[in-house]
């Protein structure tokens, strides 16, 4: 009897461990490397508008880089010139201004956005290649960069306030005084009495310039004034996310989909069709898998673009990243093992990265099984506690990956970032 019972809890131990921890258990894919190519051979199909690519970590150079990779052969293949970035929508433009027209440096531009994860040398190269590439194409040729994050105050405060010092100089005072409390600095200090009299001023500033619109066109432009008043929404964005602590999630992918589309169709009337965003694969991809339950922005593109929305995710197969830990603040360097049945099939090809179009997986009768049944692939944020490693759930997000995403980039063995505090 007693043998029985302790064999029934071995057997229940065992099951526990699997269904917690489920590593893959498929074997490398004969001639899997027929179905992989190279970043510089991605092609995407005819017809589609928005490109997006997700990291699996945003701690490792190899999925950094890819933005730049991805991006440069979109630029050139796919006649893309807008890169849009999971970053702060103001500093973006501070951004902007480097590439278009030299302001300041590479390094001075990535600053602005004031995410420490970007803070990479990675990142500086790209815009560095954004600002040389500018220089050497005329203008219905150049590239333009934006952020559709609303997590920060200052620049998009600044591009409210810049504009109504031009366009009505006693609204500029009154503005700047009831927002003088209100920076990145700050932000996290504010009561919900300060909270909400933000939010009612934001409303007051939208109101006015909505109101005053021909008036205000008049005194400047069409384009600045739009990002003005684009500027003002990030900042009830921002406030609003404050204000529904309980919502966050919800509503920052509601945010992040809403100045997505507002890029979009601001660069549709230069003539720039098509978009690349560019973000954690827990905001692109198309089903909202994540427990945490919120709807991904990659589904909210799906909804409005159909098959014009293109969604590339990533995934690895080990990593050595950096995070940081959220109870010291502290940056540390993590190694974790990544194993599903999607990444074990790919496990003896020689590309350290490589691209997987799912539309051409699909012609092998085993990738087609395993890109159609759910796989936990690699999902870590910018907070990581080593602990995590305890159970998937922690690092992964389980999706049927052809429903997720259009293709894949697969990383062999990632390595970590250096953020430049």
């Amino acid at each position: 009897m007693n043998f029985l019972k302790k064999s029934s809890l071995l057997i229940g131990a065992f099951s526990l461990f699997i269904l917690l921890f489920g590593c893959g258990t498929a074997e490398a894919l004969d001639e899997a490397d027929q179905y992989i190519s190279t970043i510089e051979e991605i092609e995407i199909p005819d017809g589609v508008k928005v490109i997006g690519l997700g990291e699996a970590t945003h701690g490792n150079i190899e999925f950094q880089e890819l933005k730049k990779d991805v991006f440069e052969v979109l630029v050139k293949k796919e006649n893309v010139r807008v890169f849009v970035l999971e970053g702060d929508f103001g500093g973006g433009q501070q951004i902007n201004q480097f590439i278009l027209n030299g302001v300041g440096t590479a390094e001075d531009a990535v600053n602005t956005l004031d995410y420490s994860i970007y803070k990479t040398e990675q990142m500086i190269n790209l815009v560095q290649w954004m600002h040389d590439y500018n220089t050497k194409v005329e203008g219905d040729r150049k590239v333009y960069f934006y952020g559709n994050d609303m997590q920060r105050y200052d620049y998009s405060k600044k591009g409210v306030l810049d504009y109504y010092s031009v366009v009505n100089a006693k609204a500029f005072k009154k503005y700047a005084s009831q927002l003088e409390h209100v920076s990145n600095d700050t932000m996290r200090k504010l009561t919900m009495k300060q909270l909400n009299g933000i939010d009612k001023t934001i409303d007051t500033i939208i109101l006015d310039m909505q109101t005053n619109e021909v008036k205000y066109v008049d005194q400047s432009s069409k384009e600045s004034y739009l990002f003005a008043l684009q500027y003002a929404e990030i900042l009830k964005q921002r406030t609003q996310l404050f204000l529904n602590e309980a919502n966050y999630t919800k509503l920052r992918d509601q945010y992040l989909t809403d100045n997505l589309q507002w890029i979009a169709e601001f660069e549709a009337e230069r003539g720039h069709d098509n978009i690349f965003v560019t973000g954690h694969n827990g905001h692109i991809e198309k089903t909202s898998a994540s427990l945490a339950g919120y709807k991904s922005m990659g589904n909210y593109l799906d909804e409005l673009y159909g098959e014009k929305y293109f969604a590339i995710g990533t995934d690895f197969m080990t990593s050595e990243f950096q995070a940081k830990n959220g109870g010291s603040g502290e940056r540390q360097i993590h190694t974790l093992e990544n194993r599903n049945d999607l990444v074990d099939a790919f496990s003896d090809v020689e590309p350290n990265v490589f691209y997987v179009d799912f539309e051409k997986a699909s012609k092998s009768s085993e990738l087609l099984d395993i890109i159609s049944r759910k796989q936990k692939m690699a999902n870590i944020g910018d907070d990581f506690r080593g602990w995590y490693k305890t159970l998937k759930k922690f690092y992964t997000i389980e999706m049927i990956p052809n429903e997720a995403y259009d293709s894949v980039i697969i990383v062999k063995a990632a390595t970590p970032t250096n953020v430049m505090e």
